[in-house]
């Protein structure tokens, strides 16, 4: 039975101990997407074995005896095997909330309203529509970028900026505000990241790249406070409020543009002014023209670049490696046809579903994934065609740069034998960077530990068909590299004898044989093994990725996690609700409100929204929050004797909130945004690691400047704009 108004703003219930319990719950849920950590689970190793063993029969997994066995199995090295298995079990953003409402449940502290307002909808707020509407277009964006638009966009403001760094940085700035205007920040994060660590590093005189990182972070997230549909955020809000997306974007557009043209100057002559970040003249390295002359290669597809991503690995910090990345910005891939297609669909998109939103059917609102769902199905359908239609190259492509790849590894295994001083470096590696403690390049051994998060374009690694293969005679090799003597059987699987492996003379040709034929050898074994689903799946990914390359890649990006965790924060902000805590919160803020005024109502809430980005589970979950308490407020005024809220009062609370959510995202803290959590792992795949002190510490200017800029357009706006006749729906 759904609760009446007056319930709802019922604050006595606070002192419930269920009430406590769940506002608990809401903190430390927070803190632990802020801090997420592992629980080690502690196992029998007889009952995990008789479930792997379970499993196996099932041909669900490998045999058990297939598997490599744990590198902590041996007890201290005596040979003897633990009795127990250790489990580490994610705490994160995605698991916190979840267990959480799960909890609260079991103590009967929420109950099927909370989960269906925090599931299908309450007040005006439908988390099923807003995550379909966000998810489908974020399908279109991303299979934008899959196409190599924004690096060939990129690329040619590179060209268009010259030598001179202060233009560069300009044009960039400019590219980036635009873009992003359209079609939100993930997209340009995902491919603008890449390209700025490329560029910073194949430069000889930009020493940092965290002018230009930082930079492009923060405009991106700017910039998607125009259109509702840039930032699930902006979704939350217009739906709580009831705004058409024509009226957020008219009201919004102003502070945006305002802060992104000021803050320019800021940026150039006062928080980066060091020559050695933003330098008058940028100095680039030349690619080479028969570099140039090598056709451009699809990322999307897998292995493409053969044993080049791997080389740019191991050469991070030498004139090679350089090289290859250079080659990587200068020389972009474009599909020019699946570009233009998506652009299409996009425009046509927002375009429809602005003046569907504008028209606003009295007869009942029509949910906006209506119009978003059906064009992301036709973009998927022509990624899907496309490939399909293009599959002999795309596959042939794979295989190629596959067996490049191969026999790059195992050359790499005979040289590891030949010369077998692992601790000699590069001439590059000995010239590497000096690291001030701020950004700096990760050495090439680290950038494997680099484990990307779960965010908004979480990847998914599958292993595939061919890879295990490649282990197999790899590990057979690096055996034997460490003076492990094989036995015959062995030996023949590989085709080298330790005659070969310790002396290396028999001819190069004759070694590639010898590896191409332990290749061969080791693919008929993997055959003879029975299929198991997970065998199954892999193969399956795998010859999907290779057929279709942008359909696969796009799937794999989407910020699916998104959606558990959506939800689960909305049903713990439902339950908030009904034990009485936002009511509190409402009648805080009313209080505040009438001490300060409208100034007071901008500058407060602009402050309390950026903070709790980083503490109240993203700017999504402060999103909801806010919004809730927000709605609470309009209830105190409805129901009471006081005064009515100004319509100048209130839009500008509301708006001011608009900005501080999507500014907040370059705050203090990666958590902010998952959009942050996903900026930080793609720099760290590209050996630039970016500290959490670092990044509050050059954010903090960036967000004061921002904020204070937006604040103020809008207090001008909202007294030009809007008067204190009692507030009315947009």
């Amino acid at each position: 039975m759904a609760e009446s108004s007056s319930d709802k703003l019922d604050t006595s219930r606070i002192t419930e101990w269920r009430s406590i319990v769940t506002l608990v719950l809401f903190v430390l849920t927070n803190v632990n997407v802020l801090f997420p950590f592992h629980i080690p689970l502690y196992v029998p190793r007889w009952f995990a074995n008789g479930i792997l063993d379970f499993l196996s029969a099932l041909r669900i997994i490998s045999p058990r005896r297939n598997q490599r066995a744990d590198d902590d199995d041996d007890d201290h090295g005596n040979g003897k095997v633990k009795p127990f298995v250790r489990l580490n079990f994610p705490m994160n953003f995605v698991t916190a909330p979840l267990i959480a409402d799960l909890f609260l449940l079991a103590i009967s502290a929420i109950g099927r309203d909370e989960v269906r307002g925090g599931t299908i909808g309450a007040d005006h707020i439908s988390p099923i529509d807003i995550m379909i509407f966000f998810i489908s277009l974020a399908y279109i964006a991303i299979s934008i970028d899959a196409s190599g638009l924004i690096r060939w966009l990129a690329y040619k403001v590179l060209l268009w900026g010259g030598k001179s760094g202060h233009r560069l940085f300009f044009y960039l700035y400019s590219f980036f505000a635009l873009l992003g205007s359209f079609i939100g920040n993930d997209p340009i994060i995902l491919s603008g990241t890449p390209f700025l660590a490329y560029m910073t590093r194949v430069s000889s005189n930009i020493e940092h790249p965290r002018a230009w990182i930082f930079t492009q972070f923060a405009i991106a997230n700017i910039v998607s406070a125009i259109l509702v549909s840039s930032n699930p955020t902006n979704l939350v809000l217009a739906g709580a409020f009831q705004i058409r997306f024509v009226d957020y974007t008219v009201n919004m557009i102003v502070p945006v543009v305002i802060t992104v043209v000021a803050l320019f100057p800021c940026l150039l002559y006062v928080i980066f002014r060091k020559e050695k970040l933003i330098p008058k003249s940028i100095t680039m390295h030349e690619l080479p023209e028969e570099m140039r002359a090598e056709p451009p290669k699809n990322p999307c597809i897998p292995y493409a670049r053969g044993a080049v991503e791997e080389e740019e690995d191991i050469h991070a910090n030498d004139s090679k490696g350089k090289l290859l990345e250079l080659a990587e910005i200068m020389h972009p891939y474009l599909d020019k046809k699946g570009a233009a297609f998506g652009g299409l669909v996009m425009a046509a998109t927002l375009i429809t579903v602005l003046v569907l939103n504008a028209v606003k059917p009295t007869d009942g609102e029509l949910p906006v994934f209506w119009i978003t769902l059906p064009a992301a199905v036709v973009m998927f359908c022509w990624d899907v065609a496309s490939g399909w239609i293009h599959r002999k190259q795309t596959r042939e492509i794979a295989r190629s740069g596959r067996l490049e790849l191969e026999e790059a590894r195992a050359e790499r295994a005979l040289l590891s034998r030949s010369d077998p001083d692992p601790e000699k470096e590069t001439d590059g590696q000995q010239g590497q960077r000096k690291d001030e403690g701020e950004v700096h390049p990760c050495r090439p051994s680290e950038m494997h530990a680099q484990s990307p998060s779960l965010t908004g374009d979480s990847k998914i690694h599958m292993p595939m068909s061919h890879d295990r293969s490649l282990t197999s005679t790899q590990t057979t090799i690096f055996a034997d590299v460490e003076g492990v003597k094989g036995d015959a059987s062995t030996k023949a699987a590989t085709g080298l004898s330790s005659d070969t492996i310790t002396e290396s003379k028999r001819p190069q040709q004759q070694q590639t044989t010898d590896l191409e034929n332990g290749q061969h050898q080791a693919n008929e074994e993997q055959e003879k093994q029975p299929a198991t689903l997970t065998s199954l799946v892999s193969d399956a990914w795998a010859s999907s990725r290779e057929t279709f390359p942008t359909a696969t890649f796009v799937l794999s990006h989407l910020p699916l996690a998104l959606v558990p965790f959506s939800f689960a924060m909305f049903v713990l902000v439902q339950a908030l609700v009904t034990k009485g805590w936002v009511p509190v919160f409402a009648h805080g803020w009313d209080h505040w409100v009438r001490a300060t005024g409208t100034v007071g109502a901008v500058a407060g809430m602009g402050f309390v929204s950026v903070v709790l980005c980083n503490f109240a589970g993203t700017n999504i979950g402060t999103t909801i929050l806010i919004c809730r308490v927000l709605q609470s407020w309009q209830a105190i005024h409805a129901t009471s004797t006081s005064p009515p809220i100004s319509d100048r009062t209130f839009w500008a609370t509301v708006y001011s909130m608009a900005l501080g959510v999507n500014y907040g995202a370059f705050s203090t803290a990666f958590s902010a945004s998952l959009a942050g959590l996903l900026w930080r792992d793609i720099l760290g795949r590209k050996h630039i690691h970016v500290r959490a002190r670092d990044f509050a510490r050059y954010n903090v200017p960036i967000i004061s400047v921002s904020m204070i800029i937006g604040c103020a357009v809008l207090i001008g706006e909202v007294y030009i704009m809007r008067g204190t006749e009692p507030y009315s729906v947009e």
